[in-house]
């Protein structure tokens, strides 16, 4: 496939004599939106380590726009245009809101619309806006992942990769996070979402893989799993 963004294939992941994810392997088109899903302990946040650098691959290859990530660096995977939002946000806690997105564009030079675009994203999240000056440890944690967030998109990434947005928030925090989201990706930029909540996850994307102990077990469009009695049965509480 010509428009490829990412191609992952034969993906294993080991911790120790623990095999997290094995011989894994998955595509994801240039603009599109794609999910993992599956429950706690199948691999999926392994897969996104391994993706991003910050977990070393025990056999397989990822290609990201053409060239192998082999060996990369999380920062020089940022540099080629991967960006993850974490689990647990992963905050600067003693730096301001401000200051959290500036280093989010660190590898930027564009002074002018770095500062345009601080004011976008500060306009967009008025709880952002309100607590600007504070330092990010102090802003709750459904602020924290719409910083989270902003941050990741300031590196103007080609990828952007999503660990559990939804954990721990009110229905209206995950309500806004997923509008932006939906308003980024509309725009052409790829998503890679590992999300608690399938059922939204299914909604917001067009593609799925199902994960189950470090293996892909289905995948399809994301519309045909939410019909399957499977998916159903077992990640959408029915």
């Amino acid at each position: 496939m010509s428009n490829t963004l990412l191609n992952i294939q034969g993906l294993s992941v080991h911790y120790g004599a623990i095999v997290a994810v094995k011989s894994l392997d998955l595509h994801i088109a240039e603009g599109e939106r794609v999910t993992l899903i599956g429950a706690n302990g199948a691999g999926k946040t392994s897969t996104l380590k391994a993706l991003t650098g910050l977990l070393p691959i025990s056999a397989g290859q990822i290609r990201f726009a053409g060239r192998s990530t082999q060996g990369a660096a999380a920062h020089d995977l940022l540099r080629q245009g991967i960006a993850m939002v974490p689990e647990g946000r992963g905050v600067f806690a003693r730096m301001s809101v401000v200051e959290n997105l500036q280093a989010g564009a660190f590898l930027r030079r564009d002074q002018a619309q770095i500062k345009a675009e601080i004011d976008h994203w500060l306009t967009l999240f008025p709880h952002l806006q309100r607590r600007a000056r504070q330092p990010a440890g102090l802003l709750s944690g459904g602020e924290q992942q719409m910083l989270a967030l902003a941050r990741a998109l300031m590196s103007r990434p080609r990828l952007l990769v999503l660990d559990e947005p939804s954990m721990g928030l009110a229905p209206i925090m995950v309500e806004k996070i997923f509008e932006v989201i939906d308003r980024v990706c509309g725009h052409g930029m790829t998503l890679l979402l590992v999300e608690q909540n399938a059922r939204l996850a299914l909604q917001v994307c067009q593609r799925a893989y199902v994960m189950d102990s470090g293996r892909i077990s289905l995948q399809g469009a994301a519309k045909d799993l939410l019909d399957d009695p499977l998916v159903r049965a077992a990640y959408l509480g029915e």
